[in-house]
């Protein structure tokens, strides 16, 4: 019996679900799972919609498991990084160097 569900579009393969049954989830095995679930995310859904989502749904009863942290910190937008390249890097390097 397959624990998948393809109704679920947020969970269609359960990972996130099977992750809060699994007694004794390390913090590492939590981010393994996240993953694992975000890499198969269908194209079109926003992740970190998504994490609020199914934090909403199984963290509030659970706010000690592993996977509840990795959730809350998932579900916020992470600032891009800014990188500088071409004329403006070399310029930048040939005054302060």
């Amino acid at each position: 019996m397959s624990n998948a569900n393809p109704s679920d579009p947020l969970d269609h393969k359960g990972l996130i679900r099977e992750a809060y049954r699994i007694e004794g989830l390390t913090q590492d095995e939590a981010r393994s799972i996240f993953l694992d679930w975000a890499l198969n995310l269908p194209l079109g859904h926003d992740q970190h919609a998504a994490a609020a989502d199914l934090l909403a749904r199984y963290g509030a009863d659970q706010p000690d498991n592993p996977m509840t942290a990795v959730l809350e910190e998932a579900k916020a937008p992470t600032g891009r990084a800014k990188r500088r390249g071409g004329w403006r890097a070399r310029r930048d390097d040939e005054v302060t160097g």
